[in-house]
């Protein structure tokens, strides 16, 4: 494969690296936005079924290999936990032996970096799918697992974060976080949620103090860093 190499497209990112993603010596790095970033719709299907062509293999290939340590360290933006199910799965990731830790913001930028030799860096979305970039230079993954490891260093263990730091929403709690960014009056939240004013400004004031935000624009900036406004 030639250092840098551009392609457009889940299906032909998996066609790219299942090999290599199925063949880790070392270290497997991932950072990401949420859990779908390395796996849209259209090519979560055919990435599972690749996975269970050749769960039996890999498996076999890693009791071989079972002397030699392989570390697996996924860093996410606080958006990965934004329902219990993305939850549950990184728990299960970290009894399974990953390292999984949460930014205190979103990530602006998005990668993976195997065993130090070959780094994946997702670009934006376009007509013809997501772009990625694949490159096997030395100084440029170097350089990429550099800013991994900074990001690593200054983020939260998962189980620390979901203990001390990430508040727990119910579905009435969401609903008015999302009147609240709708800029609406309390008057007309109120009326669209079927709540009476004097319920509703009590469930803002619960929010406010779930967030710790001193206000209501303190509670919209806290929301956003944890990832809770979709």
């Amino acid at each position: 494969m030639p250092e840098i190499v551009t392609i457009r497209g889940d299906l032909e990112l998996l066609t790219r690296t299942a090999h290599l993603l199925s063949s880790v010596r070392e270290e497997f790095v991932c950072a990401a936005r949420d859990l779908d970033t390395w796996s849209r719709p259209g090519a979560r299907q055919a990435m599972a079924a690749r996975a269970a062509h050749t769960q039996q293999a890999h498996q076999a290939h890693q009791a071989q290999q079972a002397h030699q340590a392989q570390q697996v360290r996924k860093l996410l933006s606080p958006a990965a936990l934004a329902d219990e199910y993305s939850r549950a799965h990184l728990r299960e990731l970290v009894d399974r032996g990953a390292l999984v830790r949460i930014a205190s913001a979103a990530l602006p930028h998005e990668t993976i970096v195997i065993d130090r030799r070959l780094a994946i860096l997702a670009g934006l979305n376009g007509p013809g799918g997501r772009e990625y970039t694949l490159t096997t230079a030395p100084n440029l993954v170097g350089g990429v697992y550099a800013l991994f490891d900074a990001a690593w260093d200054a983020a939260t263990d998962l189980k620390a974060f979901l203990r001390g730091e990430q508040p727990q929403l119910d579905t009435a709690s969401r609903t008015v976080l999302r009147a609240l960014g709708s800029g609406a009056t309390d008057e007309k939240a109120a009326r669209e949620l079927g709540m009476s004013l004097r319920t509703y400004r009590r469930r803002v004031a619960e929010l406010l103090t779930t967030l710790d935000a001193g206000s209501r624009f303190q509670a919209g900036i806290r929301a956003g860093e944890l990832g809770l406004n979709g």
